[in-house]
Formats: structure tokens, sequence, C-alpha cells
């Protein structure tokens, strides 16, 4: 009997032992994965460096792992491998509920580690050039979101290679993320106007895009290896799209673009857009399913992936599927958030062949159970910019086996979007921004041509003949 109570008191102890706390089990999470935002002077609400911090908060804490809502990363596990993930494990999720559970106890001083230290100011390095918003924007306390595009001209006489660039937010209270867009053509000085910006949601409201860089609380700018950087033409404009979430009271923001310089790259570099424009989901349709996709016209390494939607969307798979008939699994979000959106960079160059097929499935929900619905009751939804439109759109950013492929592959990748376009299209002539003016009456002049029975219309033999014949002259 005294055996019996002796085990039963050891246990009892060894129980208490295990019991989590704040300084063993807590605060290394914490440090690792929320302080890049939850510390002083930063995006996040509160602070969670101290003990007395966390403790106070810690159901929230546990509620919101729990649900995977905090940290905001938003990829599936095994579904590609990425740079920085914030994905918290099961035995963390389940470590954090057991000590908010059991009093959110601190612990011995002597256990906790040492607080992060972040680097102040910019983090990769002093800018060899910095862009600041030309004036202050100025945001209401309250009321629906913004998204603000801001041209900054760059005013270049010759070309430049860029090897990083760091948004910096001027009002971190407000700034919700941002997206720098490379404009060479004066596009976005038009849409401007007088001005220096105009409002823009989804895309930058121009086309062909190229998506030069972003930002989103917690991330790293992102710096590109020797050899790779990026080429910025002379004449090009820069447009920083800016998405604001008001705070409660009117508040003013004034972003800055930092970039650093290196040499011109020795390795090509490329973007493959992916993008439907055959979108109506009916209204109360909750399951509402997109499927679009490219072929590779070379032999490519994919660097990072940016797939983009807008409310409605609930699901996001992008696979490629090689030549020899394996399936490589890019990234899946099940949980599509617009407010969470980002880039993600893989851990390692994923490869992708000649002939890979790359192809995304987004699903939507247009019901009133979606309370991510901007329209109550449900409408039908179609393609667009606005914030009732809807896209269904991935950016994969690839290294090319050298920079002398990078003309050849931009011939081809515009190609095979065109191909894609010709398939999806309910009219002919209703043709997306990435198409040029110039390529579009060259298209239509084509379409006329194989067009054998005049309707408007290519069937897919008429459709496959027609890109033969482009495919040739882009040789």
């Amino acid at each position: 009997m005294r055996q019996l109570v002796m085990l039963g008191l050891a246990g009892t102890l060894a129980a208490a032992d295990a019991t989590p706390t704040f300084n063993h089990d807590i605060a290394p999470i914490l440090y690792q994965n929320c302080a890049t935002c939850h510390r002083p002077g930063e995006v996040a609400p509160f602070s969670l460096l101290t003990y007395q911090d966390a403790a106070k908060r810690a159901k929230q804490i546990a509620t919101v792992t729990h649900l995977r809502f905090m940290p905001p990363w938003k990829a599936e596990p095994g579904y590609g491998s990425f740079q920085n993930e914030r994905r918290l494990t099961d035995a963390q999720i389940a470590l954090i509920a057991d000590w908010a559970a059991n009093g959110a106890q601190e612990g011995d001083p002597a256990e906790k580690p040492t607080p992060p230290v972040f680097t102040e100011g910019w983090q990769a390095g002093q800018p060899d050039k910095v862009f600041t918003l030309a004036q202050k924007y100025s945001l209401p306390g309250d009321g629906p979101d913004q998204y603000r595009c801001f041209v900054i001209p760059m005013n270049l006489d010759h070309d430049v290679y860029v090897k990083s660039f760091e948004f910096r937010p001027g009002n971190r209270r407000i700034v919700h993320h941002a997206i720098v867009f490379s404009d060479p053509n004066g596009a976005a000085r038009k849409l401007a106007g007088n001005g220096n910006s105009y409002s823009c949601f989804g895309g930058p409201g121009f086309g062909p895009v190229n998506m030069v860089a972003g930002w989103a609380p917690g991330g790293s700018p992102s710096v590109a290896p020797k050899g790779m950087e990026v080429v910025v033409t002379k004449g090009t404009d820069l447009v920083l799209q800016i998405h604001y979430h008001p705070s409660g009271k009117a508040e003013d923001d004034q972003s800055s673009l930092g970039m650093i310089f290196g040499d011109a790259p020795t390795v090509g570099r490329g973007m493959v857009f992916i993008n439907s424009r055959a979108i109506h989901i009916p209204a109360g349709d909750d399951h509402y399913a997109v499927k679009t996709g490219v072929t590779i016209p070379q032999d490519v390494e994919a660097l990072a992936i940016t797939p983009h939607a807008h409310y409605l969307c609930k699901d996001m798979k992008i696979d490629a599927h090689l030549p020899d008939g394996s399936v490589t699994h890019l990234i899946w979000i099940k949980d599509w958030d617009f407010n969470w959106q980002g880039q993600y960079c893989f851990a390692q160059p994923v490869k992708l062949p000649k002939g890979t097929r790359v192809e995304l499935e987004y699903t939507y929900d247009n019901s009133s159970a979606n309370v991510r619905n901007p329209s109550h009751p449900p409408v039908a939804v179609h393609w667009g910019e606005q914030t009732t439109d809807e896209m269904a759109v991935a950016f994969l950013s690839v290294k090319l086996a050298s920079i002398a492929d990078q003309e050849t592959f931009r011939r081809q990748i515009g190609l095979e979007f065109i191909n894609e376009f010709l398939a999806q299209a309910d009219d002919l002539n209703d043709f997306p921004p990435e198409i040029s003016p110039q390529a579009r009456a060259r298209l239509r002049m084509a379409i006329s041509l194989f067009d054998r029975n005049h309707d408007g219309k290519l069937d897919d033999e008429e459709r496959k003949t027609l890109m033969d014949f482009l495919r040739a002259r882009a040789q």
C-alpha cells in the first residue's frame, strides 16, 4: 500500500513538473514566431516580449493559435517548402493551450531565454537610394480599408540592377501590406492624372503586370543572390500599392522604399503569370471552382510564388505536372484570407522542366454564410478589379538557364498566356490588359485569318493552328 501511495505521489510531482511555464516553454515559441510583429513600435496591437504581456492574454493566444489565425501563415505543410515559415507545430499549439489552461505560470526566471534583438532601421542595410512618398497620405479613423497606388518616378537615364527592394512603412498602425510593381510605359502616371496616386484594388490597374517586391508584417526584405539582381530599365516608374487599415483615429502615412544596387545580373530571371478571366460565380454558390494553367516553355527553377484572389476565394491549390507524369505541389492554401496575402519564397529552387504544366484550382464561396462576402445578399460575381469582383491569379518567379534566355522566355510565356486566354475567352475582343495594344492589333488580325466560319470564336482545332503559327513566328 505504501508503495502505491509513493508511486501516486511521484506521478503527481512529475505531472506538476510537466506543467508548462512561460520562461521554459512559451517564451521560446513567442520570441521565434510572434515577436517580429508583437513588440513596441510594430504593427501588432500589443507586445508579447514579457511574461506580464503574455499572461494576461494567455487564453486569447491559445484560441488564435488553435484556430491557426495566428501566426498569419496560410500555406499548408507538405505542399511546398518555404523560407521563413511561421507555422506552429501541433505540439507547440498544444503546449500553449496547456499553459493557458493551467494558470499561465511564469516559471523559473533562470530558464527564460534572452529576448530577441531586432535590427533598427533598414533591415537589409543602408539603401543606395530611398524613395519616399511625395506627400503624406491621410486616412480617416474609421470606414473601409483603402487600397492606394502611389506612382514613384525613378527618373533613370540608365538601367540599374537592384539587389534588394525594402519597403519601410511610415505608419505601422495603419499600413497592412504593400506590393511594388514596375511600370516601364507610364501607364500609372495616366491613372494618377494630376496627382501622384490613385485608388486601386487587386492589381495596379494596368498591364503587363511586373511585381518586383512585397511587404507584409513580420516579413524580411528579399536580397537577391549575386548574379540575380533585378534589372530596372531607364524611364521606369515604380508603383507602390499600399493596403491601409483604419486604426480608430485619423492617421497620416509617408512610407518609403529603399534599394540596394548590385552588378549586372549573370543569371536569367522570368515571371510566369497564370490568370483566368473565366469567372462567373452565381449568387449563393458556396463551392465554385476555377481552373487554368500554363505550360512552361523552357527548363526553369521556381524561386517564389504569389497567389492572389479577392474576398470570395476560400481554397487555392497550385501544382506542377511534370513531363514524366509526376506532380510537384507548389502551394495549397485552405483558408485564403485577402488580408494576409504575400509572396512565398521556396526554401530551395523547384526544378520545372520544359513542358511542365503549372495548374491552379481556386474555389470560391459566394453564399451568405461567407463572412468575408462583400455583398449582402450575395450577387453574381465576375472577373474584375473592384472589391466586389473576383480574380484567379498567381505569379511564379523563375530562374532561367542563362541571361540570354530572358527575351526568348518572355515571348514564349506571353504566347502561352495568349493560348490560355483564347481557350477561356467569352469574347475574343475583350483582351486582358496584360496584352499590349500592339499585340492586340496583331492578334485580332491573326484571329480573323484562322476563324474559318467567321463567327468571332475559335474552336480547339482553330486555336491550335493559330498558336502553332504564332509560336513558329516567335522563334
